[in-house]
């Protein structure tokens, strides 16, 4: 059984321009705690399709099933990280990891007990009274990674979440990443500019066209677990990675990170 079917979805905009289709359809299925990425050139619907999975935003035509049932608005059981950390500043981290308990009304106590459970498995034990302009913006991203995981979803959707940190940092947080998934046993759809990071953290890599943006590959990346820096100098990584930009660059017409 699947834990997400996407099936024959796609995604159309009204714009002062005329009607910009930026996903068609879209076919994929994502099995339970499997780690899937997505990759593209920009403006080919990575993070479109991430909302639509997430219920954020509605389908033009197709549906999301979400464990055997159409998915038609957002639930509790799906976690969104977003590529900046978003977290209020007059709040401590750990208040800010407590904010969707208290949305959801979830037990004070066990929640806060989750919450330092999860600040301790991120590195953050001692920060919990520190502020947001006080952390660095990777320590500021694994609060936001714990602020989806408090209420434990059993889907993290992530769009980007470590774009705009420094390469050891985005390095570091990658592995971190796969640490928790592998404690925490998620199903994670990951969207990505990086193609490295795409094959390193993930069990089946998405490769999408230019919009409208469509599946063009899909690979299945047979690499042992867990992940070590020194796999991106093997040949089938190399493998991975050459097929990968080869499709994008063929239908993107220039060239891929």
């Amino acid at each position: 059984m699947d834990k997400i079917r996407i099936d024959s979805l796609s995604k159309t905009y009204a714009s002062k321009v005329g009607r910009v289709r930026a996903l068609e359809n879209i076919n994929l299925t994502i099995g339970h705690n499997e780690f899937v990425t997505l990759v593209g050139p920009s403006g080919c619907g990575k993070s479109t399709l991430l909302k639509v999975i997430g219920a954020l935003i509605k389908p033009s035509r197709g549906r999301i099933i979400f464990d055997e049932a159409p998915l038609l608005k957002p639930t509790a059981d799906v976690g969104i990280v977003f590529q900046e950390p978003v977290l209020l500043l007059w709040r401590t981290v750990l208040d800010n990891v407590l904010l969707p308990a208290e949305i959801l009304r979830l037990d004070k106590a066990k929640a806060k007990k989750r919450a330092m459970a999860l600040l301790k498995l991120v590195g953050l034990e001692g920060f919990e009274t520190r502020h947001p302009d006080e952390l660095s913006g990777g320590m500021q991203q694994r609060v936001a990674l714990c602020r989806a995981l408090i209420h434990d979803p059993s889907v993290l959707l992530m769009d980007e979440p470590f774009a705009a940190l420094d390469p050891m940092t985005r390095e570091e947080l990658g592995f971190e990443l796969l640490r928790i998934w592998d404690v925490e046993k998620k199903t994670v759809v990951f969207v990505t500019h990086s193609i490295p990071e795409a094959i390193l953290l993930a069990d089946r890599v998405v490769a999408m066209s230019p919009r409208p943006g469509a599946i063009a590959r899909i690979l299945d990346i047979d690499l042992a677990r867990p992940r070590t820096l020194d796999m991106q100098f093997t040949d089938k990584f190399k493998s991975y990675s050459d097929e990968i930009r080869a499709v994008i660059h063929r239908r993107a017409g220039g060239s891929a990170p």
